[in-house]
């Protein structure tokens, strides 16, 4: 282990730098994103916890609806880990630059192989564990839980990432090993429909449709005997969810049974993944390595077309169109949208709201409205995976950008239109299909649509912006630099401005509807009060166009290359 930790030096140093403040170096920063992730942080705390205090009320079968809910939560956790894992171990056991200076080292083999699968392992849990933790607070406060629970956290939760971050990168070295080195790029298209089968897999495992269905059972009694059934006995997620329940009801022994499976199986995958990459690993390193220089000989002779748009601009675009389909990692995951997509709509699709005891009106216009949230916040995670390191995939080669006959700003914006447009559409695939699923009115259609071609120019641009004021031109992947403190940022802004334009529509959009519905005129006050509301939208989003582009450059103009 200490070749291990001394290959994790460069990775652990930077960590331990964001803990101490060095003499000279303004703090400000540092608590700023602290104290917005501390906000983000108990926000989802506070609503987890009063939906349980809510649900966990219902007579009867409110342990049980909770107890279901949990099982979900962890099958949910372990299928995001592992779809994480999947793109994280790629990246960082096969694609990553410094891979040719650590294997020249000399040390093993299976030295190597552990390190970077500890990098890839975190780099891929710590954002879902992040989310997840105020969930599991919550149900220990609402159930009253001892000391013990909160300690037996790790022990639920640490062998469930590594059993996910091992099976990713069992099946990434499989399939890097079995597919011809000539045809990288097929590799990137199986990863795309594995991650759609297996998150349209697990989706419908959940069956969420049930808990609100109980007609669908023959009796009372099967319908309880469902919500006490365990899914699937032999998933790890089970374990980690048998072993937090046990805890919650007080029961030590049963915790700590399911604790030694997780664990065990934890064990026993390392050993075996081990074993697998000493003989497998270096061999599909090498054939990745050759893949890639054939690719990118394949494309460097090709003589470079006049663009749609003249002079150094048109140029600027061609460069990024090609830059972006040539990079593997980047174009790859177009498959792994696509397959999100399917699944957002076919949740819509599910929805037994003609067995609601609300209205089927009020209820499919109040889902349409939370819909809009929904689709932003999936705008948000895509930005983040696109547009925010659009700046620092230039790596190296960004003194050309300073070199060309295009200024920064000139720049930044035709990096926002590049992104823009995509973007744009899949909003508007998504918020059109799921109002059409749920037959919202018209005025609901178009509020929603509207609202989203305001949110996506906000949020691209504070994701281009705040992405060149904070590049890492140093980055492995893209998937690192996310990671960052700017990237940290950029989806806290982009949630608060998401959830302040959705507050302020509120408002006026509940009275434009039940005045519809029960068939009075608007007042004066309404009209005033709408007004002020969407000024105050238009406002947000015209801050959130300009002020990060500014700033973006600004920064960008300072910075030393």
């Amino acid at each position: 282990m200490k070749t291990v930790l001394l290959l994790l030096t460069p990775r652990i140093r930077p960590v331990k730098r964001l803990f101490f403040i060095r003499k000279g170096r303004r703090p400000f920063r540092f608590f700023a994103l602290g104290g917005i992730g501390a906000i983000f942080w108990a926000g989802i705390f506070s609503v987890s916890l009063r939906v349980l205090r809510y649900i966990r009320g219902i007579e009867e079968v409110g342990d049980l609806v909770a107890a279901k809910l949990l099982s979900m939560l962890m099958i949910t956790v372990f299928s995001l880990l592992i779809f994480s894992a999947v793109l994280t171990s790629l990246s960082r056991l096969y694609l990553s630059k410094d891979l040719p200076l650590v294997c020249s080292l000399p040390v093993k083999r299976h030295q190597v192989f552990t390190a970077r699968w500890l990098e890839s392992a975190f780099d891929s849990a710590w954002m879902v564990m992040l989310y997840t933790l105020p969930v599991l607070i919550a149900y220990g406060i609402v159930y009253d839980a001892s000391a013990g629970y909160y300690a037996f956290m790790p022990l639920a939760l640490i062998p469930l990432i590594a059993t996910a971050s091992g099976i990713g990168a069992l099946l990434v070295m499989a399939a890097v090993l079995v597919l011809p080195a000539g045809r990288i790029r097929t590799l990137f298209v199986f990863f795309g429909l594995f991650a759609f089968i297996a998150l349209y897999m697990a989706f419908r495992l959940l069956r969420p449709e049930r808990l609100v269905d109980p007609e669908a059972f023959s009796t009372v009694l099967v319908y309880i005997n469902t919500l006490k059934s365990p899914d699937l006995p032999f998933l790890p997620s089970t374990w980690a969810y048998e072993g937090l329940r046990a805890l919650l009801t007080g029961d030590l022994v049963q915790g700590l049974f399911a604790a030694a499976l997780s664990w065990s199986a934890a064990g026993t995958l390392f050993c075996g993944m081990v074993l697998a990459a000493h003989r497998i690993y270096f061999s599909g390193l090498s054939r990745t390595r050759s893949a890639r220089a054939r690719l990118f000989s394949a494309s460097r002779d090709r003589p470079l077309k006049e663009g749609v748009l003249p002079g150094p601009v048109g140029a600027l675009v061609g460069k990024e169109v090609r830059t972006f389909f040539r990079d593997q990692t980047q174009w790859s995951q177009i498959f792994l949208i696509a397959a999100l997509v399917v699944i957002y709509i076919y949740n819509f699709k599910v929805l037994p709201l003609e067995r609601s005891p609300l209205p089927t009106l009020y209820l499919q216009n109040l889902l349409a409205f939370l819909n809009m949230g929904l689709v932003a916040f999936v705008l948000i995670a895509v930005a983040a995976r696109f547009a925010y390191p659009a700046v620092s995939l230039e790596k190296e080669a960004f003194w050309l950008i300073r070199a060309c006959p295009v200024g920064i700003r000139t720049y930044l914006w035709v990096k926002f239109f590049i992104y823009f447009i995509p973007l744009l559409v899949l909003s508007g695939v998504l918020i059109v299909g799921t109002n059409v699923l749920l037959k919202v009115t018209p005025l609901m259609m178009a509020v929603s649509t509207a609202t989203l071609c305001l949110l996506v120019p906000g949020v691209v641009c504070l994701g281009i912006g705040i992405g060149a004021a904070h590049p890492d031109f140093a980055c492995q992947n893209p998937a690192q630099s996310v990671s960052s403190g700017g990237g940290l940022l950029f989806m806290m802004l982009g949630a608060l401005f998401v959830g302040a334009v959705i507050l302020l529509e509120a408002g006026p959009v509940y009275r434009f509807f039940m005045a519809r519905v029960k068939g009075h005129a608007l007042f004066l006050s309404d009209w005033i009060y709408a007004g002020l509301c969407f000024s105050g939208v238009f406002l947000l989003t015209a801050l959130a166009v300009t002020m990060p582009m500014r700033y973006g450059e600004k920064r960008l103009v300072q910075k030393d290359i």
